[in-house]
């Protein structure tokens, strides 16, 4: 016969493991710590990111995604990695997450950062004539393409009197190449009611010189505007440090 005994009742502590308590405080993080980003943020506000080396500003952004750690060890790989703050922003999730240390807040943070970079470039050359925000409209689309690791295509739709109406990417492709569509580029035209076109694509190799294919593709397009009354005032394709331009060289 079985002993009773071990079918007893256990005896409930008087006290819970400390591991079971559910509502503990979060360790806060050490003083050193936070006068470190304390002193950080006083010199952005005071002195501007001009008095900051770039791993500084990286440290700032990533205050938001990393809590209780110090994050200059972080910013640092991030920038051996990538090179600059700009190939960084536009790097993918996927190469992110590569170096230690990146998770998803520390992705959304960059990426955020690179969007809002992208909205503020664009602000300055929607519904503005391009012709006299040119300076402007090169530095949205280097900012938005120079350092993508991908081909992208996008067409700078413009009323009549030249203002900006509509920028919308029409391709994605692969390291050395991206589909275009003439016929889809001419139907979104008509659908905005855009009287004159610029065309843009980036080259991540860095070197904006065109292809054969890019300059055949852009006689098609050119073809195409032309017998509908369409403008193309030109073809820009974006380089890390430059860019390329059909009209300038002769090739529209």
């Amino acid at each position: 016969m079985s002993d009773p005994r071990a079918f007893a009742e256990m005896p409930l502590p008087l006290f819970a493991p400390q591991a079971q308590v559910a509502d503990r405080k979060p360790a806060k993080p050490p003083s050193y710590l936070a006068d470190h980003r304390k002193r950080l943020r006083s010199r952005f506000l005071q002195g501007g990111p001009e008095a900051m080396p770039d791993y500084e500003l990286l440290e700032l952004l990533l205050f938001g995604a990393v809590l209780r750690q110090d994050v200059k060890p972080l910013a640092r790989r991030l920038l051996d990695h990538f090179g600059d703050l700009a190939t960084l922003i536009a790097a993918s999730p996927t190469d992110l997450q590569r170096v230690e240390g990146v998770g998803e807040g520390v992705v959304t943070v960059l990426k955020l950062a690179g969007a809002v970079a992208g909205r503020i470039a664009r602000a300055k050359v929607m519904h503005r004539p391009v012709i006299s925000s040119w300076s402007a409209m090169l530095d949205y689309c280097h900012t938005v393409m120079a350092h993508r690791d991908i081909e992208h295509f996008r067409v700078l739709f413009l009323d009549r009197k030249n203002c900006l109406i509509a920028d919308e990417e029409l391709g994605r492709g692969t390291v050395d190449h991206v589909p275009v569509y003439p016929r889809e580029i001419m139907r979104r035209a008509l659908e905005v009611g855009a009287s004159a076109m610029i065309l843009v694509h980036n080259h991540p190799s860095g070197d904006p010189t065109p292809s054969q294919a890019d300059i055949a593709m852009t006689d098609r397009i050119h073809q195409g505007a032309e017998a509908l009354s369409l403008v193309l005032h030109d073809h820009l394709i974006i380089g890390q440090s430059r860019e390329f331009s059909f009209r300038s060289e002769g090739l529209l």
